[in-house]
C-alpha cells in the first residue's frame, strides 16, 4: 500500500487477553489454558506503563515483537503511531462485561482444558511442561482437577464396580453414570443410561435385549478380529436405532439425544477415539482421567 501512495496503518483486533481485566483474573487465566500449546503468556505491557503510567495486560508475543513494528512504522512513516502494544488493539470486550460472576465461574471450565493436556501429555502428543503449566494456572484460579463434579462420580463408580467408569451431568444438573459391563464400554453404558433418564425410562427397564447386541459383539471379534467384544457408543447408538422400530422405549430413549447437548462427562480412562468424536457431535463436553484400561497399551 505504501508503494502505492496509500499512507495504510495498522491495527488489530484480537479478544484476549483482556487488556483492561486484571492480570489474574480468571478470564485471562482461562485464555492462557487454551493457548497453553502454543506457550502464551500474559503480562503487563512494559511500554504502556512506561508510557502513560497505566496498568493494561498484554502477551507475551505482542511485548516482544513491537519493537519490530516500532522500527517498521519509522522507516515507512517516520514516526510509530502506537506507544504500546495495547494501543494497537480495538479490543473493547472487557468493557462488554455485565456479570463478572458468570464470566468467573465459566472461566472455571479450564479445567476441561487441564484435562485435556494431561491426557495428551500421557500420550506422547504433548510435552510435560504444557501440563505443568496448566496446574499452575488451576492454582492461580484457585481451583482443583477435583471441582469438576463428574470426574468424582465417574471415579467413585469406577472404584465401586472395580471396572471403568463414566459420569455425564445434564445441564439441569443431574448426574448419571455408567461402568463397562460384558456388552457395553463405560462410555456407551453412561450414554444408555442418560437417555433413558431423559425418556424418563426406569433404569431396570432394558430398551435394548441381548439377542440385538449379541451378533454385534460376534461380528467384532468372530469376523473383524476385535479384541474387545464390547460395544462403543457409535454401535451402541446404531442398535438402539435398530430397536426403535419395533420398541417404543427405545424410539423414546433415541429421540431424547438432542438433550444431551451442553452436557459434560468424565471418564475414569482414556477412551477410544470412537468414543469421544461421538460425544463430541452430541455436543457432550468430555474429559478423561490420563490412564489408560488396566492391561491396555493404547486405545
Amino acid at each position: 500500500e505504501h508503494k502505492r501512495g496509500i499512507n495504510a496503518g495498522y491495527a488489530k483486533f484480537e479478544t484476549f487477553p483482556i487488556w483492561n481485566l486484571p492480570l489474574r483474573h480468571p478470564v485471562n487465566i482461562a485464555y492462557e489454558a487454551a493457548t497453553a500449546d502454543l506457550d502464551d503468556v500474559n503480562m503487563i505491557d512494559p511500554f504502556h506503563l512506561e508510557a502513560y503510567g497505566e496498568t493494561t495486560v498484554n502477551y507475551n508475543r505482542d511485548v516482544e515483537i513491537f519493537p519490530v513494528l516500532t522500527a517498521l512504522f519509522d522507516a515507512i512513516f517516520g514516526e510509530c503511531p502506537y506507544k504500546s502494544p495495547t494501543d494497537m488493539g480495538v479490543n473493547m470486550a472487557g468493557n462488554a462485561i455485565t456479570d463478572d460472576e458468570a464470566c468467573r465461574e465459566a472461566s472455571c471450565q479450564i479445567l476441561r482444558r487441564y484435562y485435556t493436556s494431561a491426557v495428551a501429555v500421557k500420550k506422547g502428543d504433548a510435552p510435560k511442561a504444557e501440563l505443568f503449566k496448566q496446574e499452575l494456572l488451576l492454582k492461580q484460579a484457585g481451583i482443583t482437577p477435583e471441582d469438576r463434579r463428574v470426574v468424582g462420580a465417574a471415579l467413585e463408580r469406577a472404584a465401586e464396580s472395580g471396572t471403568p467408569a463414566a459420569a455425564i451431568e445434564l445441564p439441569d444438573g443431574q448426574i448419571v453414570t455408567g461402568r463397562t459391563n460384558p456388552l457395553l464400554g463405560a462410555a456407551a453404558s453412561a450414554l444408555l443410561n442418560t437417555i433413558k433418564v431423559l425418556a424418563g425410562i426406569p433404569h431396570e427397564v432394558k430398551v435394548m435385549s441381548e439377542e440385538t447386541l449379541i451378533p454385534i459383539t460376534t461380528l467384532k471379534t468372530s469376523y473383524m478380529g476385535a479384541h474387545n467384544p464390547r460395544l462403543h457408543t457409535d454401535e451402541m447408538l446404531i442398535a438402539l436405532s435398530s430397536s426403535a422400530s419395533t420398541n417404543p422405549l427405545a424410539k423414546a430413549a433415541l429421540e431424547s439425544l438432542p438433550g444431551l447437548k451442553g452436557a459434560e462427562a468424565h471418564s475414569s480412562v482414556i477412551l477410544s477415539r470412537v468414543d469421544e468424536n461421538v460425544y463430541r457431535k452430541l455436543g457432550i463436553r468430555l474429559t478423561c482421567t490420563p490412564e489408560y484400561e488396566r492391561g491396555k497399551d493404547f486405545v
